[in-house]
């Protein structure tokens, strides 16, 4: 986990075991978030009518924190299973897909320009799907940045335990993962960090539903 040659908050570049656990394909899509809202008749985000990112098919935006763990919640309750939120560490692992590389698919970001192309002129995340990494996982570097249940701490990293890092203990922001349309960039490395408000709603920020493997 981390990067020898990344920023800062990436390092120390060390060794985590995870316990096993599920994580979605896609992001929640609007498809998945509006049987949610019709159900809890709970407002909707911002963006929910404006056409650039209102397709079903489209990973749900502008959600904060708060909102994703009470999607998770909601979703538990009615399927007797405990999703949540992925860890740091989960989402990265998913993201590298057995991979060392910087990238999913190796150390350029160049190959991202055929397979990964994207419609930046439209100014909205692209449908979920894409070429898939090899656990079978799609968008795991691009489209929207998606929110981790762990705390961000900058320097957590230096004294992270090596099994199941659940992040700090409290914090200001929250850690998220993977790339985002917003900032005209294709892809993210598996490796890179960032953080926001919990309570922020932007419009290239959304999530990804994960599950611990109960013991039988």
């Amino acid at each position: 986990m981390g990067g020898a040659s990344g920023r800062e908050d990436e390092a120390p570049q060390h060794v985590v075991k995870l316990s096993p656990f599920y994580i979605a394909r896609f992001a929640v899509r609007n498809r998945e978030y509006g049987i949610y809202l019709r159900q809890t008749s709970t407002q909707p985000s911002p963006f929910w009518s404006d056409p650039k990112f209102n397709n079903p098919d489209q990973p749900v935006v502008a959600v904060s924190w708060f909102d994703a763990a009470a999607y998770c919640a909601w979703l538990s309750r009615v399927s007797n299973e405990l999703y949540r939120l992925p860890t740091e560490a989960e989402r990265e692992y998913a993201c590298r897909g057995g991979t060392s590389t910087f990238y999913p698919w190796g150390d350029s970001a160049e190959r991202d320009c055929g397979e990964y192309g994207r419609r930046w002129e439209e100014g909205g995340p692209e449908l979920v799907g894409g070429p898939p990494n090899s656990f079978g996982l799609f968008n795991m570097a691009d489209n929207v940045h998606e929110w981790c249940s762990d705390w961000y701490g900058k320097d957590y990293y230096s004294q992270s335990t090596h099994r199941d890092p659940q992040g700090p203990p409290s914090g200001v922001r929250r850690a998220s993962r993977g790339g985002s349309w917003r900032h005209q960039v294709k892809v993210t490395r598996s490796s890179a960090r960032s953080s926001i408000d919990p309570s922020f709603r932007y419009s290239d920020y959304g999530f990804r539903l994960a599950r611990s493997v109960r013991n039988s």
